[in-house]
């Protein structure tokens, strides 16, 4: 008996001697890994942050700045729901004043020109594309000439724009639409004008605002 009690307390210590060391282990593990993920956040941070503003090339700063400048400069505060009433289209030429409306579906383009959503409004720095139907609100749209004046008054003012040029083009080219370095205006319409049915082309009107 006196012999066992040496072994089982040699036994005990052993236990608490392994058993301590893997408490201990477990410990440092959990703080390293703590460590760790704040390093690992911190770096995501950083690197978010200098993707963001690479992608911009231009200091936080500069950027809202650059974001009031183009809020300040836009005509129009409150862009126009699809369906609104956005204002008027004076044709000179054709002695004609015709409502414009957001968007070019049915519903618009059954109760005047309808403005393309994808282009700027009227009176600012870009390609702003009205359409319509050629029975109705742009028929003769084929007696307009370079120089003559279109109109275009909405909430933000009065723009005149004279034409500069015409062209007939297929129905499913998208230079129509493409962008432009200054406020141009265009007209379009399907054409030929007495085509029955759905027509193959468009005849477009090209104006700069003057």
């Amino acid at each position: 008996m006196d012999r066992a009690k040496p072994r089982r307390l040699r036994f005990l210590i052993t236990i608490l001697s392994v058993g301590t060391m893997f408490l201990g282990i477990g410990f440092i593990s959990w703080a390293m890994l703590s460590i760790f993920e704040q390093t690992g956040y911190s770096v995501d941070a950083n690197t978010n942050s200098n993707f963001d503003s690479s992608m911009d090339a231009e200091p936080l700063h500069l950027q809202a700045e650059r974001i009031i400048q183009a809020e300040q400069i836009s005509l129009y505060p409150e862009y126009p729901a699809k369906g609104d009433n956005i204002g008027k289209l004076t044709i000179l030429a054709l002695s004609r004043e015709l409502p414009i409306f957001q968007g070019t579906g049915t519903e618009e383009l059954k109760k005047g020109v309808g403005h393309y959503l994808g282009s700027v409004l009227p009176g600012e720095e870009d390609n702003s594309v009205l359409s319509g139907h050629r029975e109705t609100v742009f028929r003769e749209l084929d007696k307009l000439k370079k120089g003559d004046l279109i109109i275009v008054e909405t909430s933000a003012g009065v723009f005149t724009y004279e034409v500069t040029g015409t062209r007939i083009v297929d129905k499913d080219d998208k230079t129509v639409i493409v962008p432009t370095d200054q406020a141009v205006l265009t007209l379009t319409t399907c054409y030929p004008f007495e085509y029955v049915g759905k027509a193959p082309d468009r005849y477009i009107v090209s104006a700069t605002l003057v």
